[in-house]
């Protein structure tokens, strides 16, 4: 199959993938913070999102039974079916019933993000990596805004419940196009074995270093991301300019950064691009620290800080997909991805919810310095854990 008919199936799956999360993070906030939900209701959605972090413990069964176009067909199904109910049922106080809905959105969100990251991995040819990561980043934030903006707009003009059925009727359309794509081959029911394949990790040398990298390598930009709205807000900007700025400067930055990053692994390999983008990684952590220790910077400061706080997110992130990519099997890519993922997005979700408190004890420089740090033990681990990176021509075996 050739580069561009790989990267444009690998662009219509990631806004399927996006589009889920926008809704997760961009619209079912708004919606009960505008329906008069209180804060301790509000906040409790949050615990939700661990449905992305314990995704492992169910992609066994997505890589021992049917297809990948299946696994991401049937959840997308089952999300426009809880749509359509969020749309009907009263939101405050928030019921069982609501809660239930949400439950069952977030699990299969999770479901076929497991599916789709396996497909790619069985799509996308070795040493294909960097454009693929970066129309992969690219599309899913488009997939995101398309949620997280568009339907709030829509529930502006006709309401909240046409937002959501406009939000199921996409689901459903999704679905539809996720059937009409290309099947990867995967070996017959019998012989995948997907413990087996975390059992053959587990005797392979270096695993504590690939663990160890995947947790940390990325965990300062998790760690500082709940902070940023709070330090906006504390430097005079309003609600209406962050938002202006996260869904316009600061997603055009990160897009921007996925070429280069995606760039830069085509050209130099996945290795040199590890240390240069996650180096500037660290370093836009730090110019952020900076800015909120000198408020002389002004807007123009913060506003530097957030545009390259955005662009290094997006370099970063191709890079390091690239490198979980590269060494899981294309035949036990959905439970090895869904492990490796779910590690990396549980060790940034329990720093973030403790980075209140850390900035309440450090302020906000002495935090955002603190999560550079957090991350620099993982570069003393990159060279071992990058022996576990297959050469692109290597056979799969």
């Amino acid at each position: 199959m050739t580069l561009r008919r790989q990267l444009s199936i690998v662009a219509l799956v990631y806004v399927i993938e996006g589009f889920p999360m926008g809704l997760f993070q961009g619209v079912f906030g708004v919606y009960l913070a505008d329906r008069g939900v209180g804060l301790a209701a509000g906040g409790a959605l949050g615990w939700l999102g661990l449905a992305w972090s314990i995704k492992a413990l169910w992609s066994p069964l997505v890589e021992r039974f049917g297809s990948r176009q299946a696994w991401i067909a049937g959840p997308l199904l089952a999300m426009a079916g809880a749509l359509a109910a969020i749309a009907w049922l009263p939101s405050n106080p928030v019921g069982f019933a609501l809660w239930s809905a949400l439950a069952v959105f977030c699990l299969a969100s999770a479901t076929q993000d497991i599916a789709i990251d396996a497909y790619t991995i069985g799509l996308v040819d070795r040493g294909r990596e960097g454009p693929a990561n970066a129309v992969r980043m690219a599309c899913y934030r488009v997939g995101f805004v398309l949620a997280g903006s568009g339907l709030p707009l829509v529930a502006g003009g006709f309401g909240w419940p046409a937002a959501f059925l406009v939000g199921s009727a996409a689901s459903a359309v999704f679905a539809g196009a996720a059937l009409a794509t290309p099947r990867v081959p995967l070996p017959p029911p019998a012989e995948r074995r997907p413990l087996h394949a975390l059992a053959d990790w587990a005797r392979r040398p270096g695993l504590f270093a690939v663990l160890g990298f995947v947790l940390l390598y990325r965990v300062g930009d998790r760690a500082m991301g709940p902070m940023i709205p709070f330090f906006w807000i504390d430097r005079g900007f309003s609600v209406a300019d962050f938002a202006v700025y996260n869904n316009a400067l600061g997603a055009i930055a990160t897009v921007l950064g996925a070429f280069a990053g995606g760039a830069l692994v085509a050209r130099r390999g996945i290795l040199a691009s590890l240390w240069v983008t996650g180096a500037a990684a660290v370093g836009s952590n730090l110019l952020y620290a900076a800015v909120a220790l000198w408020p002389e910077a002004g807007r123009l400061g913060v506003y530097a800080a957030g545009v390259i706080e955005s662009f290094s997110s997006g370099a970063v992130g191709a890079a390091f997909i690239s490198y979980l990519m590269r060494i899981c099997e294309k035949r036990h890519a959905a439970v090895q991805y869904a492990s490796l993922t779910g590690l990396y997005a549980l060790a940034g979700s329990l720093l973030a919810g403790a980075s209140g408190w850390i900035t309440e004890l450090t302020g906000f420089a002495g935090y955002f310095a603190l999560t550079a740090g957090f991350a620099v033990p993982a570069f003393v681990l990159l060279p071992r854990a990058a022996t576990w990176m297959r050469p692109a021509d290597a056979p799969e075996d």
